[in-house]
């Protein structure tokens, strides 16, 4: 039984990459030339498009900057350490399916001899008990963007289920039959590469590998999410960022918490960046007190020119 569902609307793509990497900017995302290719041949092919790089590169904002621009729901699978297909796909209501059986059961004790038990058994398993999780929205929902979130944290098991939905952009349930969507979601799965995605997987996808922007750019992403940001803290920011990026640190920092400091930095009314201020806000771009105990004895080098 095929059941396309939709809302009607079809997702806009686009007409270059040039295009694409215009709108993106227009959220604050800025894409180069091959991020902006490979963003806007995946929506054309309706192929997944595979991210990976280190935490904080801007993947996952990428498939947000993606919604942004159709104008598509983001629906966000997070990935973790023993997700199955029941927590990605649907599951059954099982309380309100109880309160059915109930109803049912008091009907019958009332006299209602229209009831027979294919029938019970069959309502039980209704659509409006149906509970849909990321991956069966995604393929209700048109215009969508799926983000499958830190795939490298999932299991073998997990990737092999994905291949069928990322391939077919359908799923079937036994008690309801398949349901395909009639616009593909935009799919985006991103890795911190903290193990090896299989081949299989990979060969589906699209594969674009993020690393962090240079200063220059990373200059340009300050002031494109902070209009407001000084040009000198903005300068300051990107340039004690990179250094940090190239010490021996735990959780080296990216690009969020570069927004995240320079806006604390505001914050505490900084109009450059100095021993004090960097001392106070450190908390915004450093996560481990290893981190913040070794950079805090030598911030002087840090914030040498």
């Amino acid at each position: 039984m095929n059941a396309p569902v939709s809302d009607g609307s079809a997702r806009s793509v686009p007409g270059s990459p040039a295009e694409l990497a215009t709108a993106l900017r227009a959220t604050g995302y800025l894409a180069d030339d091959g991020l902006a290719t490979a963003a806007y041949l995946a929506m054309q092919m309706n192929r997944p498009l595979f991210c990976e790089g280190e935490p904080g590169t801007g993947k996952t904002a990428l498939a947000q900057a993606l919604a942004q621009t159709m104008g598509a729901e983001l629906i966000r699978l997070q990935c973790h350490d023993g997700i199955d297909a029941g927590q990605a796909l649907y599951d059954w209501d099982f309380p309100r399916q109880l309160l059915h059986l109930r109803a049912l059961e008091a009907a019958a004790s009332a006299g209602d001899t229209t009831l027979d038990p294919d029938g019970i058994e069959a309502s039980l398993y209704d659509k409006r008990f149906l509970l849909a999780r990321p991956i069966l929205r995604a393929l209700q929902t048109s215009p969508s963007v799926l983000l499958i979130d830190e795939i490298d944290r999932a299991d073998d098991e997990f990737e092999a289920f994905l291949l069928e939905v990322l391939t077919e952009h359908a799923v079937t349930i036994p008690e309801v039959g398949e349901i395909r969507a009639t616009t593909p979601p935009v799919v985006v799965l991103t890795s911190n590469r903290t193990r090896e995605v299989h081949d299989a997987l990979k060969r589906r996808c699209l594969y674009l590998w993020l690393d962090h922007p240079d200063v220059n750019r990373e200059i340009e992403i300050l002031h494109s999410r902070l209009p407001d940001l000084p040009d000198l803290l903005a300068a300051q920011v990107a340039g004690a960022a990179h250094k940090l990026r190239q010490s021996d640190l735990i959780k080296p920092p990216g690009v969020a918490e570069s927004l995240d400091w320079a806006r604390a930095l505001q914050l505490v009314g900084a109009r450059h960046l100095d021993v004090e201020s960097a001392a106070r806000t450190l908390g915004a771009v450093l996560k481990y007190r290893e981190d913040a105990d070794r950079v805090r004895n030598q911030l002087d080098a840090l914030l040498a020119s």
